[in-house]
């Protein structure tokens, strides 16, 4: 299985994510901001990201941008609570894959990181 890193500020988000994925089989690595987020890529090369949009100090945008310096071929689904079209759509060109309106429900993260793991680089 693959090797998740969820960004998110929120713990309550991270460990929702860890108990939805971790069932499946996958290894969840989990940052609370855009800086540890880098960090923990640059550490552990994870095979996806879920990155949360709204995060204080560096935010999903910035954070994502950072990550494509780092490798362009970065697979990203994007976690926000906005549903901003002019968000979704930065961050779609910025180079995320997909995005998850939170809250979500179980299978929809599962079925976008089954999506997102399984895409070509």
């Amino acid at each position: 299985m693959a090797r998740i890193l969820v960004v998110d500020d929120q713990g309550t988000v991270r460990d929702l994510c860890v108990r939805m994925l971790s069932v499946r089989g996958h290894t969840i690595i989990q940052a609370d901001g855009g800086l540890d987020a880098v960090r923990q890529y640059t550490l552990a090369q994870p095979d996806a990201v879920l990155l949360d949009v709204m995060m204080p100090g560096i935010d999903g945008l910035a954070t994502l941008a950072e990550l494509r310096k780092i490798d362009p071929e970065v697979k990203v689904t994007m976690l926000t609570s906005t549903s901003e079209r002019g968000t979704v759509m930065r961050a779609l060109q910025l180079g995320a894959r997909d995005y998850i309106l939170k809250p979500f429900h179980g299978r929809r993260l599962a079925e976008a990181v089954e999506k997102l793991v399984a895409t070509e680089q």
